[in-house]
């Protein structure tokens, strides 16, 4: 995956901790057959609920178009599908929202 997303001034002022956990995350799905990308997103809001980092709507947008680039629509569909399940069940459980 090209690096460039990190040069994005929408990410300027966000916790330097998220874009260490999306850094490591793009590194790992670079080389990542496209069949397991949403499975990775799943284990990404898992990371991220382990680390007590919790994403705003705004970033989780801005996250997702800017990693989502490999999807195809439908994929992307089912992303989104994810990202609502799991907005969904972490406010059953009072946890930290979806990362993408």
């Amino acid at each position: 995956m090209n690096q460039s997303w990190k040069n994005d001034p929408r990410l300027k002022d966000m916790d330097p901790r998220k874009l260490d956990l999306l850094s490591s995350f793009a590194t790992r799905i670079a080389q990542m057959p496209k069949n397991q990308l949403l499975s990775a997103f799943a284990d990404l809001n898992l990371e991220a609920q382990k680390a007590g980092l919790t994403f705003t709507d705004q970033e989780t947008q801005l996250i997702a178009s800017i990693l989502t680039g490999r999807l195809s629509p439908g994929e992307k569909r089912r992303l989104d599908t994810l990202r609502l399940l799991s907005k969904k069940l972490s406010r059953q459980k009072g946890g930290a929202g979806p990362v993408v």
